[in-house]
């Protein structure tokens, strides 16, 4: 039988350091929902270090749905609900609520509308002081914060000029607008943030 697992060599990186913060930012319990969860493998680690908490990973691509359902049954974790096609753009979302929204290593691999309709979804699913947590790489004033962030920007704008790293500064005027606090801003390695809003 053929393994449908997708390795994403930055998953195991990072998985830990970004636990660390949802240790913080997460509540005790509740549902969380994780908007394109790629590979799965983040879902998987998170899942078994936070058994209080529920997940609902999404991804609109099926073969990476079948590898996050795929390393949820090798972590052997009940806390986790099969995953969903959920395109971030769309109008309306296949969950309709959630304690909290988390969203890894998307927004600069979409185009910007993908980033609107996040922020937007996240505001109908969440109530009040729901989070929205954002990782990965996002641009300060206008400028990269390392040069490689910059040469990671100009590959991505190469392979789809509709793509690239986001200006942090654009992303929180979307999420002002629909109604979240201010960032909470967290340095990462490799250059990366974690962002997170409270719904206001």
């Amino acid at each position: 039988m053929t393994d449908p697992r997708i390795r994403a060599p930055a998953a195991a990186r990072n998985r830990d350091a970004i636990l660390e913060v949802l240790r913080r930012l997460l509540p005790p319990s509740g549902l969380v929902l994780e908007v394109a969860s790629g590979s799965g493998e983040h879902v998987a680690h998170f899942a078994r270090q936070l058994p209080d908490l529920t997940f609902h990973p999404s991804d609109p691509d099926p073969d990476r749905r079948a590898s996050i359902d795929a390393w949820v049954a090798d972590a052997g974790v009940a806390n986790v609900r099969p995953a969903v096609a959920l395109d971030a753009a769309a109008g309306s979302w296949p969950v309709t609520a959630a304690d909290a929204v988390l969203c890894i290593n998307m927004i600069h691999i979409a185009p910007w509308a993908a980033a609107v309709g996040l922020v937007q979804g996240a505001a109908r699913v969440l109530g009040r002081g729901g989070l929205l947590a954002l990782y990965g790489p996002f641009r300060r004033h206008g400028r990269h914060t390392a040069p490689s962030n910059a040469a990671f920007d100009a590959d991505l704008r190469a392979r789809n000029p509709a793509w690239g790293v986001r200006d942090l500064e654009a992303v929180a005027g979307l999420t002002a607008d629909a109604g979240f606090t201010p960032a909470a801003i967290e340095a990462m390695p490799a250059n990366n943030l974690c962002v997170a809003f409270r719904k206001g």
